[in-house]
């Protein structure tokens, strides 16, 4: 298992990235996705016709997303921490997924930094 971290500048203000995250309406604007996502702890929520699945975990408005991934049968869940902080330009995106196989470690990077993280940058750019 392997851990990510990684921040990210978003030229918005945290809550514009916060509702981007996690309403579904606005995560089909800028994934070009439809998205079933809610902000209750203990929803399922699916993205990129489900090549993202799991379960919500915690919320605090505008601040904190706690999401856990489903990969299979693993012991351990991986779990997925956003942070969002005010930035000069905007919103900084504080990223840390643990519980990465490590088998799917690299597809994993790759989908946050040029996926996920891009389509989110180059929709408020």
């Amino acid at each position: 298992m392997r851990e990510f971290r990684k921040y990210y500048i978003i030229p918005a203000q945290p809550a514009e990235i916060y509702l981007a995250l996690t309403n579904p309406s606005t995560i089909h604007l800028w994934s070009g996705e439809p998205a079933e996502m809610s902000t209750e702890p203990g929803s399922e929520f699916s993205l990129w016709d489900g090549s993202i699945a799991g379960k919500n975990v915690e919320f605090e408005d505008g601040k904190k997303i706690i999401q856990q991934w489903y990969f299979g049968d693993q012991v351990e869940p991986s779990i997925v921490t956003i942070k969002l902080h005010p930035h000069e330009k905007g919103t900084s995106v504080e990223l840390r997924h643990t519980n990465i196989p490590d088998q799917d470690y690299d597809d994993i990077v790759q989908g946050w930094s040029e996926v996920y993280f891009k389509s989110l940058y180059e929709f408020y750019s």
